[in-house]
């Protein structure tokens, strides 16, 4: 108790010398992240250093303490020495209609990857990869240590939820960052992903960091400090971390919402998705199997990985994963079916809207953040941890960039059942699509810079 007592008691000082500008020693930062877990310092205090982290930032030995304490506040994962050099991950910064990690999972298995991923929920404007697993009947995403090395053991691969004692200081910190405006720090945001991915004991991790409309960051300056800040710690921690900056503007792939996600993400495990899907997909899987020596070159990854697609490999860890996180055999079969009738399965929305083109013209953008923020509001989303979400809520895009539309041609279908579609959200979506002579279209590559470990 006396322990406990003291650290309290210097804690005040803690604060005040971060609030000063001063750096805090790997000590002071370990009696932060102990106190947070221990619930031994106040929450009140707890925001204080919050704020001050977030008003005088960190130096990057203190990120890397912060990062590595809150990593060892709870269980790390062990692994069987027979996967070592192995165990690959991925992270998402987070967008609109981003089912990466659906199709990336099962490729980067298929290629003898082992790949533990886990995964968040939605909150505020983008979707979690769990919403959109669990619009899959039967799908668990909860499954004890054991049950994990089960499915690597035997798939390859399992997208999951947090464990309760896996990064417990996170979870803390995580709340109360949201109710004291502090999401937004740099090392803050990389103690969060980094110890997560940390406790995971991987081999090598790469980062998709979005910049755009539609991402947290809105320019690539700001998408490429936050990159560079968790690739220095991620490879700090023993983690060989790479990060890809791509442009997250309009929707990723056609569409956007839990259940429409799943249903493209299948379409392009079967080898008929977007060229967006595949390029992201390809880009991360291929700097992965780059990282771990499962490939010449980035060009040489992304290849292996694409095949993976074509040849139905992926598909088939995708199916077998479902199995081993609860889905009957005879749903993962149908599923996976060459033709499958997915709404035979999945749920589909009472109604379908589609709006039409206002004009005529090139498709120059289509504003992914407009068309996120009516879903949300549809009911995709949640404002806060716990809501429930409708997995039948999303869009669909019946256009793509560059292409050339008529007057009254359908653009947009939308899949929503209570609440209602209004005309102010109409009108929000029919904001969302721009049109206009073909000689102002600016195609940029999706993917903007790879950061190499």
């Amino acid at each position: 108790m006396a322990h406990q007592e003291q650290s309290t008691a210097t804690f005040p000082e803690h604060i005040r010398k971060k609030r000063n500008g001063e750096q805090l020693s790997a000590g002071e930062i370990r009696d932060f992240v102990q106190g947070v877990k221990d619930k031994t310092i106040q929450e009140s205090q707890i925001g204080a250093m919050l704020m001050a982290i977030w008003l005088q930032g960190m130096v990057a030995e203190e990120t890397h303490a912060l990062t590595k304490e809150m990593m060892l506040s709870g269980e790390v994962l062990s692994w069987p020495a027979e996967w070592a050099g192995l165990m690959v991950d991925k992270h998402s910064t987070g967008g609109v209609g981003d089912k990466i990690s659906l199709v990336l999972a099962p490729a980067l298995a298929a290629c003898g990857c082992k790949v533990p991923m886990i995964s968040g929920r939605g909150l505020a404007h983008t979707g979690g990869t769990l919403d959109k697993l669990e619009s899959i009947p039967g799908y668990n995403v909860y499954q004890s240590v054991q049950q994990l090395h089960r499915i690597l053991e035997e798939v390859g691969c399992c997208i999951v939820g947090q464990t309760d004692n896996l990064v417990p200081a996170d979870k803390v910190m995580y709340a109360l960052r949201d109710v004291t405006s502090t999401v937004d720090s740099l090392p803050l945001i990389t103690g969060s992903i980094i110890s997560k991915k940390g406790a995971e004991s991987l081999s090598a991790l790469v980062l998709d960091v979005k910049f755009g409309n539609a991402a947290l960051y809105k320019d690539l300056g700001s998408a490429k400090s936050l990159a560079q800040s968790m690739v220095t710690v991620g490879n700090s921690l023993g983690i060989r971390t790479g990060a890809v900056l791509s442009r997250m503007n309009c929707p990723i792939g056609r569409c956007v919402g839990n259940t429409l996600e799943v249903m493209e993400s299948l379409e392009c495990l079967k080898g008929r998705g977007p060229d967006d899907i595949l390029e992201l997909v390809t880009s991360l899987g291929g700097l992965l199997l780059w990282m771990i020596g499962r490939a010449g070159s980035l060009e040489e990854g992304k290849k292996v990985i694409s095949k993976t697609l074509q040849n139905g490999a992926a598909l088939e860890k995708f199916q077998n994963m479902m199995i081993g996180q609860g889905v009957t055999s005879q749903i993962a079969a149908s599923l996976c079916s060459t033709n499958a009738d997915y709404y035979s399965i999945l749920r589909r929305a009472h109604y379908q809207t589609e709006l039409e083109t206002q004009g005529h013209g090139t498709v120059l953008d289509i504003d992914g953040m407009v068309i996120a923020q009516v879903l949300h509001r549809l009911g995709a989303g949640r404002s806060k941890a716990g809501d429930p979400v409708n997995h039948s809520v999303g869009a669909e895009l019946l256009v793509s960039l560059g292409q050339k539309v008529e007057k009254g041609q359908p653009w947009l279908r939308v899949h929503y059942e209570t609440p209602a579609l209004s005309a102010e959200q109409r009108l929000s979506l029919q904001g969302a699509l721009t049109l206009g002579p073909a000689d102002q279209l600016h195609t940029q590559p999706l993917v903007a810079e790879i950061i190499l470990p």
